[in-house]
C-alpha cells in the first residue's frame, strides 16, 4: 500500500506561481509513474502532467505545457508541480497519482492507469 500526501497549495493571483509536492510513504518505491491531475466540481479528472521513475520522460496536458514543471526525488520518493503563469482555468483540487505498472520510462496518461491517489490539495488563482 502507497499512502500520497500532496502540499503547496493556496489561492494565488494570476501570473503568479505555486510549487505542489507529494510525497510518497509505504511501500513507494514499489510505483514507477507518478503524476498530476486536477479536478474541478461537475468535471472529471483532467490530466495536468506525468514523470516516469527515471525522471527522463515527462507528459503535460495541452493547457499546461510551457508553464507548469514536473520533476521528482526519488530518494525523497517525492514528485512536485512548479506552476508558473497561472490562469483562473488553472483552479481546481490539484491530486497527485502514483501508479504500479510499466517500467523506468513509463509516463501514465490517464487516470485509470494509477493505482494509488492522495486527498487533494486546492489551488485557486483569481483575476
Amino acid at each position: 500500500q502507497v499512502t500520497l500526501v500532496e502540499s503547496g497549495g493556496g489561492l494565488v493571483q494570476a501570473g503568479g506561481s505555486l510549487r505542489l509536492s507529494c510525497t510518497a510513504s509505504g511501500d513507494a518505491y514499489s510505483t514507477t509513474t507518478m503524476g498530476w491531475f486536477r479536478q474541478v466540481p461537475g468535471q472529471a479528472h483532467l490530466f495536468v502532467a506525468a514523470i516516469s521513475w527515471s525522471g527522463e520522460s515527462t507528459g503535460y496536458g495541452d493547457s499546461v505545457k510551457g508553464r507548469f514543471t514536473i520533476s521528482r526525488d526519488n530518494a525523497k520518493t517525492a514528485v512536485y508541480l512548479h506552476m508558473d503563469s497561472l490562469k483562473p482555468s488553472d483552479t481546481g483540487l490539484y491530486y497527485c497519482a502514483a501508479a504500479r505498472r510499466g517500467g523506468y520510462d513509463y509516463v501514465g496518461w490517464g487516470w485509470p492507469e494509477y493505482d494509488y491517489w492522495g486527498q487533494g490539495t486546492q489551488v485557486t488563482v483569481s483575476s
